[in-house]
């Protein structure tokens, strides 16, 4: 049985991932009107993974007995000044979302309720991945400033993102 402290910070998380996939839709969207379609794509991916993240701790949440109270979601920022600052707000929500899972992860510890243990420790992984992504982007976005060709560049290597990661690796 999960204590209601665990619930709660569950809860939050699975709002956190709606927050996260709604955000980078809308960070989609503003890169598509741009005709930065790489950035727009490898954005929309982000947000189905963010989702599937969501759905993981909401079945993981049915299956551990919890109780599952979903939250309003409130309308995401739809501006940014440039690629850059938009990434670099990517790369600030990773690390609030990495630091909310190990809260979540250390409460379920300290309770020693280990059926979660197993799910926590794949997103704490997971997380190491979102971050490092996001701070790359960042880092080249800084290092070609606003160089066009460059950004043509990153935007056709971001273009060559596939699919969302499969929320099962």
């Amino acid at each position: 049985m999960l204590s209601d402290k665990l619930q709660g910070a569950i809860n939050d998380q699975i709002n956190m991932e709606l927050k996260a996939s709604y955000l980078y839709l809308a960070m989609s969207a503003w890169c598509d009107a741009r005709n930065f379609l790489g950035f727009a794509g490898w954005l929309r991916k982000q947000s189905e993974e963010e989702y599937a993240h969501a759905m993981r701790f909401f079945d993981g949440m049915r299956e551990w007995g919890g109780t599952i109270r979903l939250k309003a979601i409130d309308e995401p920022t739809q501006s940014w000044e440039g690629l850059l600052e938009l990434f670099q707000s990517v790369y600030q929500h990773e690390c609030k979302v990495s630091a909310a899972i190990n809260e979540i992860y250390g409460i379920a510890v300290a309770e020693k309720c280990y059926a979660p243990q197993s799910l926590l420790q794949w997103f704490v992984n997971e997380q190491v991945e979102e971050e490092n992504s996001a701070h790359e982007i960042v880092a080249k976005l800084e290092f070609v400033k606003s160089d066009p060709t460059a950004l043509l560049a990153i935007d056709r290597e971001l273009g060559q993102r596939t699919s969302a990661q499969s929320p099962s690796e």
